[in-house]
């Protein structure tokens, strides 16, 4: 057995020294404590400050007020609520409300921002000079100002309700928003439900079978009108063998607004498409920049094998841009996130607009509220930014 000789104190003392104060030596490390000490003291009188105002104010601290009623109402729930429940049920209907805008506007800006891009890469003179320009303009005027022009601009502009658009006397368009016949379970549903999911795995096993097909012997299966004839076709069997999946309750006027029904209010609306055409504008440079880093002749390659101009993004390019793709893209997705919280200039009732807004005004707990808040939004941000680089790092294995 080696035994290593013990270092002569002098080498330890140097050690010592370096790993305290670094090149500085012991100066250093009297500097560094003297930052600890004064960070203590400047944290130390700010709790005995904010202790002695909740004191002088009467506020006790802690999280006890979650259980208080809250006494007001929310404009948009997706779970069961009423002025009656508690500040707890508020936290989780403006949780809900924001991640339902957070996840719609991620969908809808990712498909913006990938039509975008290819436009403007189109050897078409006018859809990229359209695309451009749309660019352009989204990514330099104000989130709020986009906001507050589909809100007030375009959907404030709508007629009343009983001058609204209808369509076909079942949806109606005003002012008010969007109101929609309501859809009731009914006992086919499971067996529609199940029609669906096997019409989404034998699409799989179709992609599957089409992409292996391609790598070994060159020859590219349509499969889509078989999709298509899957999700139609099951679902139509299972509705005749089993009934109708739903039934609808119809919106009917009544006085100044609509009875039954459901109805998507203009705050959400606008709120989602902002972000949508937003964070897609953004999305679109990311995009581009990822498809203009891999080599042309990759294009030129794929042309060669015949396929497609669209065939050969699909298929050679856009998996390769992807890993370029995917870091700015996930910032980008925090950003909509983060930024949903404008939603509290229109009213629209995510967390920060009922929960940091009304309960704070109501509880004066703002310490508690806020560190909620912070922890949520943080939450959030870690838990996409660790789904987005599973998803990195799937696609780098299945290319390394």
């Amino acid at each position: 057995m080696n035994i290593e000789p013990r270092a002569p104190p002098q080498q330890f003392v140097a050690r010592l020294r370096r790993t305290l104060g670094g090149k500085a030596g012991w100066g250093g490390f009297v500097v560094q404590l003297l930052f600890v000490i004064v960070l203590a003291w400047i944290g130390y009188e700010v709790v005995a400050n904010v202790r002695s105002n909740l004191h002088s104010q009467r506020i006790a601290a802690g999280f006890g007020f979650l259980t208080n009623n809250a006494g007001f109402d929310v404009n948009q729930s997706l779970i069961p609520y009423s002025g009656s429940d508690s500040y707890a049920r508020v936290f989780f209907v403006g949780l809900l409300n924001t991640l339902l805008v957070a996840v719609i506007g991620i969908f809808f800006a990712t498909i913006i921002g990938f039509l975008i891009a290819l436009g403007r890469l189109s050897p078409n003179w006018l859809l990229s000079r359209i695309c451009g320009g749309y660019v352009e303009l989204l990514r330099n005027l104000p989130l709020l100002f986009q906001i507050l022009f589909w809100y007030l601009a375009v959907l404030g502009a709508l007629p009343a309700p009983r001058q609204s658009i209808s369509l076909f006397g079942v949806v109606f368009l005003s002012n008010r928003g969007l109101v929609v016949p309501t859809p009731i379970p009914q006992p086919g549903l499971e067996a529609v439900a199940i029609s669906l999911l096997l019409a989404v795995m034998a699409s799989l096993l179709l992609r599957s079978y089409a992409h292996r097909q391609l790598f070994q012997t060159g020859r590219m299966i349509t499969i889509w009108p078989y999709v298509v004839g899957l999700f139609v076709g099951l679902p139509l069997l299972a509705t005749l063998a089993f009934g109708a999946p739903f039934s609808f309750e119809i919106p009917q006027l009544k006085g100044f607004n609509f009875a039954g029904g459901s109805r998507v209010i203009p705050e959400f609306v606008a709120l989602t498409l902002a972000l949508s055409t937003y964070t897609g504008a953004f999305i679109a440079e990311n995009v581009r920049s990822g498809i203009l880093a891999v080599h042309k002749g990759q294009m030129e390659a794929g042309s060669s094998l015949g396929l497609t101009r669209g065939a050969t993004l699909r298929l050679i390019v856009v998996p390769q841009a992807m890993r370029v793709i995917l870091p700015p893209l996930t910032n980008q997705y925090l950003n909509l996130t983060k930024n949903s919280s404008l939603a509290v200039a229109i009213g629209y009732p995510d967390l920060v607009s009922v929960f940091a807004g009304t309960a704070l005004n109501q509880t004066g707990q703002a310490i508690e509220i806020i560190a909620i808040t912070m922890g949520v939004y943080l939450l959030i941000s870690l838990v996409t930014s660790a789904l987005m680089s599973f998803y990195n790092w799937r696609i780098g294995r299945s290319m390394g």
